[in-house]
């Protein structure tokens, strides 16, 4: 059976790695990238991942344009993406970029593992 992966998306090293700890506890592959540029690169690069966890608010290119992007691109607009985000304003349909979910910073562990569960189906 093959791994499920994941892409973690976010500038802050310490969450980034925090997060990819956790999930990879739980068996997950997972890839990372510190902004939205990275995160392109690396979608071209390898296999889609099963989803996407996307902080908002990055230099480079930040998870807006990131999204933009990604929706443009027939290739991986269809791969789920998660926003992270300490925005209290921010949802699922924030600018109309129709995210499958929207969690709030500081992360809670189970709120990010269900979010994962769901969206990989594992």
């Amino acid at each position: 059976m093959t791994a499920t992966t994941i892409l973690v998306v976010d500038d802050d090293e310490l969450l980034r790695a925090s997060i990819a700890d956790v999930l990879e506890d739980e068996g997950y592959v997972v890839r990372r990238a510190a902004n939205g540029a990275q995160a392109l690169t690396e979608l071209g690069a390898t296999d889609a991942p099963s989803m996407i966890l996307l902080d908002l608010r990055m230099p480079v290119m930040d998870g807006y344009e990131f999204r933009v992007r990604q929706l443009e691109d027939a290739r991986i607009a269809q791969i789920p993406v998660v926003a992270l985000t300490a925005d209290a304003s921010v949802d699922a349909n924030t600018r109309g970029l129709h995210f499958a979910l929207a969690l709030k910073k500081p992360l809670r562990l189970d709120d990010l593992l269900n979010a994962v569960a769901i969206h990989c189906r594992k």
